[in-house]
């Protein structure tokens, strides 16, 4: 069941928010339980198969956490050798289940090579949301582990895992963001603003995948696809083709999080913020605290930190975000590109706070050197974006030599395909649309300051009361003309990760 989708508008989210409030008015408790078996619903109905495997980590994980916490008469040492434990059995079932064909892929490529026999295939299906719930539960053990978890309610913790919202694509949460709101009676009464403001911010996520993500996608597809059947782009249609991939996995994937920080909010719960127009950045340091904010964030305190992050002298820092971006890469997928991907931003990010330090240490840049440090962030993060999005590295390298213009200047692909998109309007208005939005516009969560009011009008009773009704007036029009683009199956980039 897609966000983007008739069911989901129409049945299933107005059924679940009816529910809650009404149960809420009475048991908070029951309220919380209605809202996990309402999120297992929603899991069960992308894949009822993949059910026993996410409730199996719950309970086990809840287990791991009650025994992982400090407590009079608890041995340390053994309670360090459970964590570890428990690690190694998420990380061995998101091995089995995410990297398992990858490892026996590259076997046979050096079986094959030595002229042996290969390893049958083990054709594992991917579990979807699988690595978001392990690496939310994985946060919440070692958590439990250094004592910074207080919450023992079975209840909130199913729903903090299987929460709707967050659990196929993110963000990653953390306990201390999600259980205490939970536990929070208030909660559990309906707030006319909070569901305003949700309503707004799921719109205007709802607008981003349809109206721009999609639109961008259909033509990006052209170019990695072909290149992936064999043609050679030329240097426009290399370029356009990044560029459109660039604005697509953005906008699908803030607006996958606009929508799921609307739907929360209407419920009463706010989620963590995971972008943060991430395409100003003008260092790839600040683009990384910009981008996907809760996993590098997780990365940070849970990888980066527990390597010894700064503390072990520069040679060892360098490594250590090395190390990071690149299983950071594997992360999103089990194939050679995302981790040269990984190793792309890596190398970004050495180099960065090499200059940080060596070069340029406490600079302020000026007015130039903030754009000339933003358009080298942008041309690295879509130079980035053709490794992460290409089906090979073959197909990536063929569309690095089009951006060098190594097969020609003249438009060749899209016209052998039957379509040169970048001489239509269309295409041109929807991509100047969406960098204008990506690179002037505030955050949609900014929507904050002006629904249901204007805070600027404060006082101006009239005026604040007019600004509100044309904003609703906006937002309930665009609604609609988004709901009449549903139809086809359009998921989120972000689901096969």
């Amino acid at each position: 069941m897609l966000f983007n989708s008739y069911p989901f508008i129409f049945v299933y989210f107005p059924l679940v928010l009816i529910g809650f409030f009404l149960i809420g008015k009475r048991n908070a408790r029951a309220a919380a339980g209605f809202l996990a078996l309402a999120s297992l619903f929603f899991y069960g109905w992308w894949s009822v198969k993949a059910l026993p495997l996410l409730l199996g980590s719950i309970c086990v994980n809840y287990w791991f956490g009650l025994r992982l916490s400090p407590a009079p008469g608890r041995d340390d040492r053994k309670r360090k050798t459970l964590l570890v434990i428990a690690l190694a059995i998420n990380l061995g079932v998101l091995a089995i289940f995410k990297y398992a064909n990858f490892f026996v892929a590259n076997v046979n490529d050096g079986l094959a090579a030595a002229g042996l026999s290969q390893i049958p295939m083990l054709h594992i299906v991917l579990p979807i949301g699988i690595s978001f719930y392990t690496f939310t539960q994985i946060a919440f053990l070692v958590d439990c582990w250094q004592g910074k978890v207080h919450e023992r309610s079975f209840i909130h913790y199913v729903l903090f895992v299987t929460y709707f919202p967050h659990l196929i694509a993110g963000p990653v949460l953390h306990h201390a963001q999600m259980m205490p709101q939970f536990a929070n009676p208030a909660t559990y009464r309906i707030s006319p603003d909070k569901l305003a403001l949700g309503l707004a911010i799921f719109t205007f996520g709802l607008a981003k995948k349809l109206l721009i993500a999609d639109p961008m996608g259909q033509y990006a597809d052209l170019m990695f696809n072909g290149v992936h059947q064999g043609l050679e782009p030329t240097l426009y249609t290399a370029w356009f083709g990044a560029l459109a991939y660039t604005l697509q996995i953005y906008f699908d994937f803030s607006g996958y999080s606009d929508m799921a920080v609307g739907l929360s909010m209407c419920l009463g719960v706010q989620l963590p913020l995971n972008f943060r127009s991430p395409y100003k950045s003008t260092n790839i340091i600040e683009f990384w605290r910009r981008w996907h904010i809760s996993l590098s964030t997780f990365l940070r305190d849970y990888l980066y930190v527990p390597l010894g992050g700064n503390r072990k002298g520069p040679a060892r820092r360098y490594l250590n975000l090395f190390l990071t971006m690149l299983l950071g890469g594997l992360w999103h997928g089990a194939a050679w590109t995302f981790v040269i991907w990984g190793a792309l931003h890596g190398i970004f990010l050495m180099i960065n706070h090499l200059w940080n330090a060596k070069i340029r240490p406490h600079a302020t840049p000026g007015r130039l050197g903030r754009f000339l440090g933003w358009l080298l962030t942008f041309l690295c993060v879509i130079i980035a974006w053709i490794v992460f999005r290409a089906e090979s590295m073959q197909a990536a390298i063929a569309i690095y030599k089009g951006m060098l213009g190594m097969h020609g200047a003249p438009v060749s692909v899209f016209h052998e395909m039957g379509a040169i998109p970048f001489r239509k309007p269309k295409f041109f208005q929807t991509m100047l649309i969406a960098l204008i939005i990506c690179l002037a516009f505030p955050p949609t969560i900014t929507l904050e300051r002006w629904v249901p009011r204007v805070q600027m009008l404060a006082g101006r009773a009239r005026l604040a009361w007019l600004s509100t009704a044309l904003m609703a007036l906006f937002t309930v029009v665009l609604l609609g003309f988004c709901i009449s683009r549903l139809g086809s199956y359009s998921p989120f980039l972000y689901f096969q990760f």
